[in-house]
């Protein structure tokens, strides 16, 4: 049966919603990476409007990056100083994408803009993300050891204003971080996703992070990027749609869940490649619908709505009439589902512990 999305306004599936969210979920806690953007064209894919898209993606992703960061805090795996200085660079990068956003949105061109940003980032995260899984298998096969460099110096690396990250263990320009930060916070506002695939790598192979505190830490940044891209997205545009995104967070911290717990029994190398070949299968779904397809969607309602219930009612109405408080209640509801989240899991692996001890 089909629900109609007040704010959005088309119907959709919401089993497909939550099984779509929940399979991206397993994948985004087996390979270690966000899934918005894979979510986000599904989005798209089953009739929701690209920018509609992007902003309850970006939610999804708080509510998502709030339990993954609670889970490391409670570890003590975040360095709190270091993703301070990318959260400054990604004030800066998200005010201006939503600049830009804004701009191609005028214009009545931002459909487009975010399709061929999808379709580019895709086709080169796939083909990455391929090379380098074919190449693990290989060497696997030929039981090759790959002997890295253990320092590899960039320009970034010879920016003034060092300062010391003691949790890190590092000595770095405060340039580099924010420098990371401004580019993962455009990306999010424009594409709605929480720029994990290009935090990572940088904080491993530029930063030169320990690795255990690159996880919690990355999640910390998308935590404070995603909750101005939310914000500013409901404000500005009214196009968070709280059924959407709670559809949205219940498939997604499932999935993760399950995930993780797959990656710490199977070996990824394999399934990278199939990751890869998804990405690539996606971008390519992406072009295609974009210049080739027809483009009458089967959910979209234009000249009329529907009869609504009470509960929609109420957020269209909040959503109309007061912008600022109903961002800043997008927000605190998908905080709250994502700490709730966290503690639930602590507590169901505690409670396994218990069970575990006393057999």
């Amino acid at each position: 049966m089909d629900v109609f999305l007040p704010i959005a306004q088309v119907f959709v599936n919401p089993i497909e919603i939550l099984l779509l969210s929940a399979i991206v979920g397993v994948l985004s806690g087996l390979f270690g990476v966000g899934g918005g953007f894979l979510m986000t064209p599904f989005l798209i894919f089953l009739g929701i409007p690209p920018a509609y898209a992007v902003a309850n993606e970006a939610n999804n992703i708080l509510a998502t990056s709030v339990s993954g960061s609670t889970t490391h805090y409670l570890k003590n795996t975040l360095d709190y100083k270091m993703g301070l200085m990318i959260v400054v660079g990604g004030v800066i990068g998200t005010s201006l994408g939503i600049f830009t956003f804004s701009y191609f949105k005028d214009i009545g061109k931002i459909d487009t803009v975010i399709s061929l940003a999808y379709m580019y980032i895709l086709a080169i995260i796939g083909s990455l993300m391929l090379v380098e899984s074919l190449g693990e298998i290989d060497k696997a096969k030929r039981n090759v050891l790959d002997k890295k460099k253990l320092h590899v110096h960039y320009w970034i690396h010879g920016l003034p204003l060092r300062m010391r990250f003691p949790k890190s263990k590092l000595y770095e320009s405060i340039f580099t971080p924010i420098i990371i930060g401004l580019v993962v916070g455009f990306i999010a506002a424009i594409m709605g996703i929480g720029g994990a695939f290009i935090l990572v790598p940088a904080m491993i192979y530029i930063i030169k992070m320990p690795t255990k505190l690159v996880p919690g830490t990355s999640l910390f940044v998308t935590i404070f990027v995603s909750v101005i891209v939310t914000f500013l997205h409901s404000f500005n545009y009214g196009s968070i749609d709280l059924l959407l995104v709670f559809l949205l967070v219940i498939g997604s911290i499932i999935g993760v869940q399950i995930g993780q717990k797959l990656g710490e029994k199977i070996d990824s190398s394999g399934l990278r490649a199939l990751m890869a070949v998804l990405i690539l299968a996606v971008g390519i779904a992406i072009a295609y619908d974009s210049f080739f397809a027809d483009h009458n969607t089967n959910g979209t309602v234009t000249s009329t709505i529907p009869d609504l219930n009470f509960f929609s009612q109420f957020i269209l109405d909040f959503s109309n009439e007061m912008p600022f408080f109903y961002g800043l209640f997008s927000i605190m509801f998908a905080i709250f589902l994502g700490v709730a989240a966290a503690f639930i899991r602590r507590f169901i692996s505690k409670f396994r512990k218990q069970m575990l001890m006393k057999s």
